[in-house]
């Protein structure tokens, strides 16, 4: 049995956790995340990949939640240039929509409401004349631009894990909180992980983090009421071959006056999405159902030319967003803010948990959830973060384009792909994963694509992957690149090497 004691236990590796273990870190406090999966195993590997505003929020009158998203979303553009860089969206518009001039108000408060610096403003278009307009139906004329960012949301998560750890965090994937219970003013925490293994902690304050389980973590691990709800909303996405020219995204209106995101994916596909409908099973055996790619595809096709079917969707994925339950009716209409519930005793061994949040804001949330535990450790440090670069995004005036260029110097003899390749994903860390890397014989055995044994080692023993699904679909998407049989072999190599360890 392990023994830790710690300041902060953190219960859950999504985006809040990772956050919240991060900031604490870096403020003294001594903290150790458990996480019963692996990092961004749940909703956090499976949103719309975007850091944004939230236009819609509008409608809802979510000003400061959208005000807070608009001013973090720069913030982390500057923090993570690497996974995280600009897109345009092209709004079309046609009269059964809302108003135009509804329209352009919202934009107007979007470019100005949290003090845009870095992106460009909101435009008009005339469809007719711009290559955006050229895969859409000719009824569409006109339409508007604005920008938000796209995100790589599984190697946020990842990089706050990093961050966290180099500040002498503690990081425990798959191994999940099986009780807590108070006891002399602390926390007596046991975990257990997928071998068996029972690590005890004692912890003076703990966070619960736990996404859609949080409930579950409050009543089942700490034997504590909830005062609040989580609602669980599924939201679904497919990934179909990219059919229009330009870098451009979409933001499409359906005919439920609920909005698809159209967006450039891995380079020659697009991601679409999202559903939004109410979800009772379990959590972590969610999928996207034959209705819901449906829904998708008739969204795209009201818009485009190119009419997609059922054929042309290579992947899907869903996701579970664990909602703050506002009591609304319409699940488009539940807030995307998020609250905390403290609970202590007489002044003492506090636990708070998270319900909602969105990946945009969870830096801030991080934030406030220290702010809420400041009193329980007063020689706590203030808030660090909001100029703070996360791992390998320390990258010269956040000049991706001119870092690859430098990154493709540096090594004439990787394939360009390669190269572009490990620069998106670990910024400026690709000099330590390439560290004596001269020819592209010293990557190691080439499993198809652009994956080669070097990276899944790096990911190996520098991120906490364990289990192929960790490189293939979370800590990269190599996994859409590669065929049945090439995935396969490289589980076995995986397989071979644990074994072999």
């Amino acid at each position: 049995m392990s023994t830790y004691q710690v300041d902060l236990l953190v219960v859950g590796g999504g985006i809040n956790g990772v956050g919240i273990a991060r900031d604490a870190a870096g403020r003294g406090l001594s903290v150790l995340l458990c996480e019963r999966d692996d990092l961004a195993q749940g909703t956090s590997s499976r949103s719309g990949k975007l850091i944004h505003g939230g236009l819609r929020y509008l409608e809802y009158y979510e000003f400061r939640l959208v005000r807070e998203a608009l001013i973090e979303r720069e913030v982390l553009l500057r923090a993570a240039p690497h996974i995280i860089w600009p897109l345009r969206f092209v709004l079309p518009h046609s009269r059964e929509q809302r108003p135009a001039w509804l329209i352009r108000l919202g934009l107007l408060l979007y470019d100005h409401l949290g003090g845009r610096k870095l992106l460009p403003k909101s435009r008009h278009l005339d469809l007719s004349d711009e290559l955006a307009g050229r895969a859409l139906k000719p009824e569409f004329k006109s339409g508007f631009e604005y920008s938000d960012c796209w995100v790589d949301d599984a190697r946020l998560v990842v990089l706050n894990a990093l961050d966290a750890a180099a500040r002498r965090a503690e990081i425990l994937t798959r191994t999940a909180l099986v009780s807590a219970r108070r006891e002399n003013g602390i926390w007596r925490a046991e975990l257990r992980d997928q071998a068996g293994i029972v690590t005890s902690v004692a912890a003076r304050a703990i966070v619960n983090a736990a996404g859609p389980w949080v409930e579950d973590v409050l009543r089942r691990n700490a034997g504590l009421n909830a005062g609040h709800r989580v609602r669980l909303v599924k939201g679904s996405h497919i990934v179909v071959p990219k059919f229009w020219d330009g870098p451009h995204a979409y933001l499409f209106q359906n005919d439920d006056r609920r909005v698809i995101f159209v967006n450039p994916y891995q380079d020659h596909l697009c991601l679409i999405g999202t559903t939004d409908i109410p979800y009772s099973g379990e959590a972590d055996r969610v999928a996207a159902s034959e209705d819901e790619i449906s829904y998708l595809l008739r969204a795209v096709n009201r818009y485009c030319l190119r009419q997609l079917t059922r054929a042309d969707v290579i992947h899907s994925f869903s996701g579970v967003r664990p909602l703050f339950d506002d009591n609304a009716e319409n699940p488009s209409a539940v807030t995307r803010d998020y609250v905390f519930e403290l609970n202590d005793a007489d002044g003492a061994a506090p636990i708070l948990s998270v319900f909602g949040g969105k990946i945009t804001t969870f830096r801030k949330l991080s934030e406030h959830a220290l702010e809420r535990l400041k009193p329980y450790f007063p020689g706590m440090a203030g808030p660090w973060t909001s100029g703070a670069a996360l791992p390998g995004g320390d990258i010269a005036s956040a000049d991706f384009d001119a870092f690859a260029a430098s990154l493709a110097r540096d090594y004439p003899a990787l394939p360009r792909e390669v190269l572009g390749h490990y620069a998106r994903l670990y910024g400026t860390r690709a000099h330590r994963l390439l560290e004596g890397v001269r020819a592209p014989a010293d990557l190691g055995r080439h499993f198809g694509g652009l994956l080669y044994q070097r990276e899944a080692e790096f990911l190996q023993i520098e991120e906490w992957a364990s289990a192929p699904e960790d490189i293939l679909e979370r800590r990269t998407k190599h996994g859409l690149h590669l065929t049945p049989g090439q995935k396969q072999a490289f589980s076995d190599w995986m397989f071979t090497r644990a074994k072999s360890a």
